[in-house]
């Protein structure tokens, strides 16, 4: 999904109205694989097929595999904290190349002692992600149908947009970018021979097929949800039947986007099958799936998929424009992990928090290549589907308009605090402080305190592509305020209105 930017400004506005394991369901009834699971023998209690996987692709020990899983993930919840609390001024997060400083761009010097606060390192950046964001919106309606170039991307530790061109294409992929309104400094141009594609094939012989124009076509399972399983958009249109590995009926593609804003698609299973939160690495083993914190740029990642199993690698880029033969798809991750044609729609791990899916790259498992993924939070959110974890039910991904938080949540315990005062009924106000805030795919949360015997509405806005904020939740009635929603990726704000009375309020919130 396009991870769209929108540089909005401090106005006040009323509120309107291809290495981890293949996940593949087991029959009912069918008895478990004695698979390994995550052991308290291995560094962090990781699987030990994962370490010997992140051992062999980026020559990590256990315990260095181990110490820069668990920093990513603590990293992916900071990254998205600090992006809401320093709003505008946010530029990116990124891992360093030692894959466990945290480093966060911010425009404003004012803005750094936020990230040293949150144990990250602060860089000073001329333009915030949100700009970067639009800037490469620009360059996706000009350079569209521009052949010779194969994608472009957000590259937040340089604070340019990095555009891939083929051979002999520099000064065309210049050109584009100066149609396009983007200033030659803003620019880098990438020069490389890969060609990318979507990775399936017309293979007999593995875990779940799709007929294509008379034909049987290949891909991998990606995740297991409550009712079915994610898989790549391009892995079959809407309607279509799918068998298992077995050869016996599945399920039906209920949901597909390929190409376009995104590269997913989702598979409703017939009772015969029981998603399960594992992936399968293709040596008997299965491996854990416990949820869905989104890590960062520089963070270690695996992924495996039904031709080559399991491969390991680095987050190189996030939103990523791709040029396939079949059209452009934005929204992709870029990663430096190969993958091969029957791995579309496999499952990305980073240690046992679920990342994304296949969906196309260059090069092989031989070679070497690069490979693209559809962010999991993307297709979870945009048909409010629940990830099965080890944890639980679900992961963390409720509706897209789900219901409240609980009373008497305590607003002073969610991260990002902000206060505000209205003086005349009518009036609203804008959060965080007067602008908008950057979020990935994931649950807003907040909690307004409203002065007494005031009646204070919240009311969260996203902005479209056109830079226009349209309301997507709102917590009315008297009294403080709860409110939760799950969305996509994008830029956000809190509006406070108040219906009736005047007075101080304190907002909290968080994106996880």
């Amino acid at each position: 999904m396009q991870r769209s930017a929108i540089a909005v400004g401090a106005v006040v506005a009323v509120a309107g109205a291809a290495a981890v394991a293949f996940t593949l369901p087991s029959l009912a009834g069918t008895e478990e694989t004695g698979g390994s699971k995550s052991s308290n023998s291995t560094p962090g209690g990781l699987s030990p097929e994962l370490l010997s996987a992140m051992k062999r692709d980026l020559g990590l020990s256990g315990e260095q595999a181990a110490t820069r899983l668990a920093r990513s993930e603590w990293a992916g919840g900071v990254s998205a904290t600090l992006a809401a609390q320093t709003g505008e001024d946010f530029g990116g997060a990124w891992l360093a190349s030692d894959g466990t400083t945290l480093k966060v761009a911010v425009t404003d010097s004012d803005a750094a002692s936020a990230v040293k606060a949150a144990g990250a390192v602060p860089v000073l950046v001329k333009r915030s992600e949100a700009e970067l964001d639009a800037l490469k919106t620009k360059l996706d309606e000009a350079a569209a149908k521009v052949k010779g170039l194969t994608g472009w991307y957000v590259d937040v530790p340089t604070n340019k947009l990095v555009v891939v061109a083929q051979p002999g294409e520099k000064a065309e992929a210049l050109a584009v970018a100066r149609r396009a309104g983007l200033s030659t400094e803003a620019v880098t141009v990438k020069v490389s021979k890969a060609k990318p594609k979507p990775l399936f094939d017309v293979r007999g012989a593995d875990p779940y097929f799709i007929n294509i124009g008379g034909g049987q076509a290949r891909c991998s399972i990606g995740f297991s949800v409550t009712t079915g399983f994610v898989t790549a958009g391009h892995c079959g249109e809407e309607g279509t039947a799918t068998t298992g590995f077995n050869n016996q009926a599945q399920g039906t593609v209920e949901f597909s986007v390929f190409p376009g804003n995104a590269d997913m698609g989702f598979v409703a299973v017939n009772d015969d099958w029981t998603p399960r939160p594992v992936v399968n690495d293709f040596n008997g083993n299965e491996l854990p799936v416990a949820g869905n914190t989104e890590a960062p740029v520089g963070a270690a990642i695996c992924r495996s998929g039904s031709t080559t199993g399991t491969f390991c690698g680095t987050i190189l880029a996030k939103n990523q424009t791709v040029q396939y033969p079949e059209g452009q798809v934005t929204g992709l991750t870029r990663t430096d992990v190969c993958a091969e044609g029957g791995d579309s729609g496999g499952p990305w791990l980073s240690g046992d928090q679920a990342q994304g899916v296949t969906s196309g790259g260059s090069g092989d498992c031989t070679a070497g290549g690069e490979t693209f993924f559809q962010p999991l939070n993307e297709i979870l959110a945009a048909q409010n589907l629940t990830l099965v974890t080890t944890e639980g039910t679900g992961g963390e991904a409720p509706p897209a308009s789900a219901p409240p938080a609980e009373e008497g949540s305590d607003c002073d315990a969610l991260p990002v605090q902000r206060d505000g005062a209205i003086n005349r009924a009518g009036q609203a106000q804008a959060q965080p402080n007067g602008g908008a805030y950057r979020a990935r795919a994931g649950t807003h949360t907040a909690c307004l305190d409203a002065p007494n015997g005031a009646d204070f509405d919240l009311v969260l806005q996203k902005a479209n592509n056109r830079g226009q904020f349209k309301t997507v939740a709102q917590s009315t009635g008297a009294g403080d305020k709860t409110l939760s929603f799950t969305g996509g990726a994008g830029t956000y704000r809190y509006v406070v209105v108040a219906t009736s009375g005047t007075g101080a309020y304190s907002l909290g919130f968080n994106v996880r």
